[in-house]
């Protein structure tokens, strides 16, 4: 799932190619794709980008006459901008065209599920409903972070994903957060030390922002193509028995549901296995407790 880096990119692409442009109409090629009807999709048509901004892991386009458009991309929504004008969304994947003077915005959907939504909403006060409440991490002084963090005592992972404590932030880069601030994703946050909690709050700052730099870098002048929650530079997500960047020790993951967490258990959780749920129940009293253990199972 796109994540505040990602977004960042995505708006910022938006920005350069569509502000001040009217947007001519919106093609939706997949009726479950608009989720409201009040406002009408077609009273967007016409109307002039007034400008973007991210609410959560959302992109709003602000329109004339206190119009938005909010898209949720959710895991496999992506975007692509086409400079020729009515550009049709490719086959089954093509969720919708938006169509401007200078070209044309594809909303795209990977797999068989559709997840993505838009929202068209009218009003300041409509709009906020769609804002799930947590904060701006990259505004936050260390003791407003702390503050913030330790309102409900969650898991640390569970804490950075949660979009009602923390704006943007989901599976991937909160893997990468805890991995740099050398902390186990299932701590309690009532448990972290005055110096873990500085340490989170150094490492959240550092790894967002380092990978919005990464990111317009890679991007460049061109618009994001290559949205990925798997990249080679990353420290351990999606990188389950690779080995760690910082010590070669092979990454480990715990899975749940249809998420992971990928972690270094030699620099996260003193050497310490953390018990995946579907196999703890296959071995049961038998899961081992380092990694020495694991690898002579293994082996």
């Amino acid at each position: 799932m796109p994540e505040l880096p990602d977004i960042t990119v995505y708006i910022e692409a938006l920005e350069k190619r569509t502000v001040g442009q009217r947007l001519g109409q919106v093609r939706v090629t997949h009726p479950f794709l608009v989720r409201s009807v009040d406002p009408p999709l077609s009273e967007t048509h016409g109307k002039r980008v007034t400008g973007y901004r991210r609410i959560g892991k959302r992109i709003v386009m602000a329109l004339e006459d206190d119009l938005f458009l909010v898209l949720h991309l959710m895991i496999a929504g992506r975007l692509h901008w086409k400079t020729s004008t009515g550009a049709k969304p490719p086959g089954r994947r093509g969720l919708a065209a938006y169509d401007f003077e200078t070209g044309t915005l594809i909303l795209m959907e990977a797999g068989s599920k559709r997840r993505a939504s838009l929202y068209p909403v009218r009003g300041e006060a409509a709009l906020a409903e769609h804002d799930p409440g947590g904060v701006e991490v990259l505004d936050l002084d260390l003791q407003t972070f702390r503050t913030v963090l330790l309102r409900e005592n969650h898991s640390a992972k569970r804490a950075l994903t949660d979009p009602r404590i923390f704006s943007g932030i989901g599976n991937a880069y909160s893997d990468e957060i805890l991995h740099r601030a050398g902390l186990s994703p299932v701590k309690w946050t009532e448990r972290l030390s005055e110096d873990e909690i500085a340490r989170l709050h150094d490492a959240t700052v550092s790894v967002l922002r380092e990978w919005i730099v990464r990111l317009r870098q890679e991007t460049g002048d061109d618009s994001p193509e290559k949205v990925t929650a798997f990249r080679p530079e990353m420290a351990v997500h999606g990188k389950y028995r690779e080995p760690c960047l910082v010590c070669r020790s092979p990454v480990q993951r715990i899975v749940y549901a249809s998420n992971e967490s990928n972690y270094c258990s030699t620099c996260q959780t003193d050497g310490k296995l953390l018990a995946d749920r579907a196999l703890s129940k296959l071995l049961k009293g038998n899961w081992p407790k380092s990694l020495e253990e694991m690898e002579e199972r293994r082996a």
